[in-house]
């Protein structure tokens, strides 16, 4: 059932050391449950009931909260292969700790908790590799909240877009990118208004600081943008 999703499931860190066969009796095993979303169609709703640590096989999301005053903020994207909802899933809360909008169509499968960290039926050899990944993944998302803090004690708006910039190429191994959000979506992530973000971007492609064209970006002078960000 799954053989179709091999790719993504190859680069999900929850599977990461898995062989591929082992992988597929693995999934037999834990029999998650396959939904469909189209563009703009909402994965989860902040307080509604939790489904289970989800992993997207196809599309794009974003993850987002509403703030006091009613503003969209946006925390995180998701692209095949990624995860969430693993933060809560071992909290004893019932509920969704967030939003999240399908981007484009997606495909997502969703794994109950209890049978990630409860004896496997089958003796999956590979079942302590999965409860190592996922201790693992939780460890890490804490670090990249408190990442996300980082961004917003940042007071200039120039400072945060560099952060955001060395971010992402870090992440691609490359000065040249593609970013994983529109401009309004960025806006939100970097908690700025959307205009304010456009002038400051065109400063910095004017000032041979970046260039970019639609969602590729390249970063043109990484030193000058390291500066900004401290």
């Amino acid at each position: 059932m799954f053989a179709k999703w091999k790719a993504e499931l190859s680069i999900c860190p929850l599977f990461a050391g898995i062989a591929p066969e082992e992988l597929q009796i693995m999934l037999a095993c834990l029999n998650p449950e396959v939904r469909r979303y189209q563009k703009n169609e909402l994965v989860t709703v902040e307080g509604e009931k939790f489904l289970g640590v989800g992993v997207v096989l196809a599309g794009r999301a974003i993850v987002t909260k509403e703030s006091v005053a009613g503003n969209r903020v946006i925390l995180s994207s998701l692209q095949p292969g990624d995860l969430f909802g693993e933060m809560v899933a071992f909290s004893g809360r019932k509920g969704w700790p967030a939003t999240i909008l399908a981007q484009q169509d997606a495909a997502v499968f969703f794994l109950a908790p209890e049978k990630i960290i409860g004896n496997c039926p089958r003796q999956c050899g590979s079942h302590r590799r999965l409860i190592t990944n996922m201790l693992r993944i939780v460890s890490q998302k804490a670090l990249n909240l408190n990442r996300k803090v980082e961004h917003l004690t940042i007071k200039t708006l120039r400072g945060k877009i560099a952060v955001f910039l060395l971010e992402q190429a870090k992440e691609a191994g490359a000065m040249t990118f593609m970013l994983p959000f529109n401009r309004n979506e960025m806006a939100e992530f970097l908690n700025v208004a959307r205009p304010s973000l456009s002038r400051e971007m065109g400063r910095m492609k004017a000032e041979g600081l970046i260039d970019f064209h639609g969602a590729s970006v390249k970063i043109l002078d990484a030193e000058a943008l390291k500066r900004m960000a401290e």
